[in-house]
């Protein structure tokens, strides 16, 4: 018998080192940013079992075989729906300024969707006003109203929203919500989906969190996406998720939610109304594809106004929107300013803001003073002293939890969206973001960032480098793990 357990306890080693071999050697082998694999083998070397176990279940992006068939299927006639803008007269990329240009390019290279002008364009810069303008809207929709969102809290305006589409559905109003099942899990817990079903809408959860599926596809890969799509004529996306600031996350100790939202109308609208559809249909085999949009000419070549819808996530080319954001930094003359919630850029981009501050290039960052997630807040500080060192402006937001995601280049070029500066953002996440060649709505977002600036710190490198040693560490110890944050 002893010898029996020796024997087990020989073959429990044996298999141990080999699974822990095999696991290296797909991280080694599989080519990715080298900081990730780093840190994925940390993690394995250090928690040896649960290392692995977390490596299977979140270290690469698996979206099931069912919706990779799905969105395999799609591609063509979807890539053909996309070219087909090209016909648009709104097409026009000769009228692009010089910093909006490489950017369609890219995109045009890689997604296949044109820049498009002919667009009206509505900052709307506090919750109520995006809750009471959406509301309006779907009161007046008369054909559709198609949604997506990460988050659906219910309580407050939210609850507004719901009614509103409960009423157009009751009219004839064909409407469908498209909602990440992690990120809405209070809203499916609640009474609304019985009733907004009841009345006919289309309610379906995407990425369905089950711990069957975790064997399945990877868990944490999330629809962190927010449109809404009504008459295929209005469309909305940004940073803001569908709460009521009031009656969300009100225990958090961070404040409210601050967001922003952008209304479009014009031919930009059947862009994310396509994106939606393409959601729509690699969660459910549904498909449908919108009418194209009806483009007019210019008004004047003089003026440009041109929208490039940029998604990414799995189906989409690899870090698209990654790949714009250092292409509009390393095009910065003047000035670069940042807002985002979770600040933990990839190696690249620190290069990129140090190599534009290095250059003269104005650069400021603004952040919240309070994180809801603790994890990225220490990560986020970690990154701190390098960039104040490069001359880098990092201003900290005490107005509540700042959410907005955007990016203001030279105050002639912007990008909006939901896109956080964080690798699960930029590289694992389905997304989407609008590179705006538009003046006067890039000086709209920039005075509103410059009143986020006014109501912020700003971090003082010489106090900041006397903070206590135990912080440091901490800090430390999570930029560790960034690449995975």
């Amino acid at each position: 018998m002893e010898q029996f357990y020796q024997v087990l306890v020989w073959a429990s080693v044996f298999f141990y080192w080999l699974m822990i071999a095999a696991v290296t050697m797909r991280i080694v082998f599989k080519r990715r940013v080298v900081g990730v694999s780093l840190a994925w083998l940390m993690i394995i070397f250090i928690i040896p079992i649960g290392g692995v176990i977390a490596y299977l279940l979140f270290g690469e992006l698996n979206l099931g075989k069912k919706r990779a068939q799905r969105a395999k299927e799609m591609f063509e006639p979807f890539a053909d729906w996309f070219q087909r803008l090209n016909d648009c007269p709104g097409h026009q990329p000769e009228l692009m300024s010089e910093h909006a240009r490489p950017i369609s390019d890219l995109c045009e290279n890689r997604l296949g969707i044109p820049a498009l002008s002919g667009n009206t364009l509505s900052l709307q810069d506090s919750p109520q006003t995006i809750l009471r303008s959406l509301i309006e809207d779907i009161h007046q929709a008369e054909a559709s109203v198609n949604m997506e969102f990460y988050i659906w809290h219910p309580g407050g305006l939210a609850d507004e929203v719901a009614t509103a589409l409960i009423m157009a559905a009751k009219r004839g109003v064909k409407v469908k919500v498209l909602l990440d099942a992690a990120g809405s899990m209070r809203f499916f817990r609640s009474h609304w989906p019985k009733l907004m079903r009841h009345s006919g809408i289309e309610i379906v959860e995407a990425l369905s969190v089950t711990p069957f599926r975790m064997f399945l596809r990877r868990m944490d890969l999330r629809q962190h996406r927010k449109i809404v799509v009504i008459d295929e004529k209005i469309g909305y996306t940004g940073s803001m998720n569908l709460v009521d600031p009031a009656y969300f996350k009100t225990d958090a100790g961070v404040g409210q939610w601050i967001d922003v939202m952008v209304r479009v109308t014009g031919p930009s609208v059947a862009v994310l109304n396509g994106i939606q559809a393409w959601d729509w249909e690699v969660e459910t085999g549904d498909r449908y594809l919108p009418q194209l949009p009806e483009c007019a000419l210019p008004s004047s070549i003089e003026a440009t106004d041109m929208v490039q819808v940029i998604p990414s996530g799995p189906g989409m080319p690899d870090e698209i929107i990654h790949q714009a954001l250092l292409l509009s930094i390393y095009q910065a003359k003047e000035n670069v300013v940042i807002t985002t919630p979770y600040f933990v850029p990839s190696e690249n981009l620190l290069h990129a803001m140090k190599g534009a501050a290095h250059r003269g290039v104005t650069v400021d960052i603004i952040i919240p003073d309070k994180n809801d997630s603790i994890m990225v807040e220490w990560a986020s500080r970690s990154f701190f002293s390098e960039l104040l060192a490069a001359g880098v402006r990092i201003h900290r937001f005490h107005g509540g939890l700042l959410h907005t995601k955007s990016v203001v280049i030279d105050k002639t070029h912007c990008l909006i969206g939901t896109v956080n500066v964080d690798m699960r953002s930029l590289g694992l996440n389905f997304e989407v973001t609008l590179a705006v060649d538009n003046a006067e709505f890039t000086q709209q977002l920039n005075w509103l960032q410059k009143e986020y600036m006014s109501d912020s710190s700003l971090v003082d490198r010489a106090k900041w480098e006397e903070r206590h040693i135990s912080n440091k560490l901490i800090e430390q110890f999570f930029y560790m793990f960034s690449p995975l944050l």
